[in-house]
């Protein structure tokens, strides 16, 4: 039976069990539900988690552990004297080998299967007439691992059907018996749900931290042939690789280029984006009416769910050759000289355009924090002859200023991460420069320099991808942290 086949049995008894538990619920008092400890719905629910849950786990264990222990089983089934002289890798292939003929016997007949026992010779041209094309060259004895890993997966098969029906089915008979008006079904099944949110946030938490350590770890490799003081304090960018007039050429990696490259970008982006960002999100919420308000949020919030390959083919096709023009006009008229003075790759390219992708989020963010100020101050202040203009500034700013900053600490944290947008507006140069309109680049563009091509990662030029990458990772979490400082800081003071 196959796993998609169990599943499907396993949540259709589920479903049945919830209306049987619900069901059973009310018969159980008569109809009369109040006297039940919780509603009928629980203890359809309580059904269905001890139908579905306990077997769908059992489930998912098996199909990531019975391969694993059926290969092993394949690995100690060839023969010793081959085996010696196998590498690991070898013993791979075998395997991979012996399951291909395994899937190419379950189309033979009994009479080839007759046939294909006669030797690796004898196999090949049968399973080649059943359409399944060997790599390589066998041996006789993968014949019989392949009928071994035939019946393992049978075997395999049949008790993971009967474990899990078993199981479902006997989790339903049982939930079904326990049924009675006094049952805490509602504490039971809202345990199990907690059970099942702190399980996702484990789950969260241990792969941020995995992340973590997987990028310090190499990070470590990069600072034991690079010393950390070159990284965090070199002004040049320069990562060469060994040449034949020096050979011991290991290039510069200094980070300060990178980094100016990232702030000032996310600089000029956030110049564009706060300005048009909060006073879209004061007109929403204070003047805009409830009819204009629907419809143009979600027109605004539409740039949000633009692929930011979109913004970059727009900065490259769009904005960079017009500010390159209009540069060159500007130029024309006042200096006589048609030349342009903005590169059609600049930071102020890259910076306008990342801060037109940023104005969803720091209007939403800051319409709903606006929003989020009592009404009684809005009242109270025109109560006491204040203009709306006068709210607005004295009294509504003021009391979501906590919130709007920290919506916009999270916001600078997704321009500085920006990538793509940087690629195609900004260049791939390493400049240290305050000239906004020439180009720079930032330290997610050289992440992904680094890591892409034919480089092999002992070497600095590929490890210091994680030296930069765990760099933006502390800077974006101070970001964050902080802004979530603010913002409990904010909470606190209205709830």
């Amino acid at each position: 039976m196959s796993v998609a086949l169990l599943v499907t049995i396993v949540l259709v008894l589920g479903a049945v069990g919830y209306l049987v538990g619900a069901a059973r619920s009310r018969n159980v008092v008569a109809g009369e539900t109040s006297k039940l400890h919780s509603r009928p719905g629980y203890y359809g629910s309580y059904v269905l988690i001890w139908a579905t849950i306990p077997a769908l786990l059992v489930l998912a264990a098996w199909v990531f552990t019975a391969p694993v222990v059926i290969e092993n089983q394949i690995q100690a089934s060839i023969p010793a004297n081959e085996r010696i002289d196998m590498s690991p890798t070898q013993q791979g292939l075998a395997v991979n080998m012996v399951e291909s003929i395994a899937r190419g016997l379950r189309l033979l007949t009994e009479q080839e299967m007759t046939q294909a026992t006669a030797g690796f010779v004898r196999l090949r041209p049968l399973l080649a007439e059943k359409g399944v094309a060997l790599a390589g060259e066998g041996e006789d004895w993968m014949i019989g691992s392949a009928q071994l890993l035939n019946r393992l997966t049978d075997t395999s098969r049949l008790w993971r059907s009967i474990l899990v029906l078993g199981l479902s089915f006997g989790g339903f008979a049982l939930a079904f018996i326990q049924i009675r008006a006094r049952l805490r079904a509602r504490n039971r099944v809202e345990g199990v749900i907690h059970a099942g949110l702190v399980l996702a946030s484990t789950v969260a938490i241990l792969t941020t931290i995995g992340i973590v350590l997987s990028m310090l770890s190499e990070t470590g490799r990069f600072f034991s042939e690079v010393p950390p003081q070159d990284f965090f304090f070199g002004t040049v960018w320069d990562p060469r690789f060994a040449n034949a007039e020096d050979p011991d050429a290991a290039g510069q990696f200094g980070l300060i280029p990178l980094l100016a490259g990232t702030l000032y970008i996310a600089f000029v982006a956030m110049l564009v984006a706060v300005p048009i960002g909060l006073f879209a999100a004061v007109y929403m919420s204070e003047y805009a009416g409830p009819r204009f308000r629907a419809i143009a949020k979600p027109l605004l919030e539409v740039l949000a769910g633009i692929p930011t390959i979109v913004y970059g083919f727009f900065a490259l096709i769009t904005v960079g050759p017009f500010l390159r023009d209009l540069s060159a006009q500007i130029s024309g008229i006042a200096t006589g000289d048609v030349s342009g003075f903005i590169s059609a790759q600049s930071v102020l390219t890259a910076g306008l355009v990342m801060g037109i992708m940023l104005i969803p989020f720091v209007s939403s963010l800051s319409d709903d924090i606006i929003s989020a100020v009592p009404r009684s101050m809005r009242d109270g202040s025109l109560g006491l002859g204040a203009t709306r203009s006068e709210t607005v500034k004295r009294v509504i700013l003021p009391a979501a200023l906590p919130g709007v900053v920290g919506a916009l600490l999270m916001t600078a944290s997704r321009a500085i991460g920006e990538t793509m947008i940087v690629v195609m507006a900004a260049g791939i140069a390493a400049n240290l420069t305050i000239n906004p309109f020439e180009p720079m680049t930032t330290v997610t563009v050289k992440i992904v320099s680094q890591l892409t091509g034919d480089l092999e990662f002992t070497s600095p030029q590929t490890l210091v991808a994680f030296a930069l990458g765990i760099t933006l990772f502390f800077i974006t979490l101070a970001l964050n942290v902080y802004a979530l400082y603010i913002v409990r800081k904010y909470r606190e003071q209205y709830e």
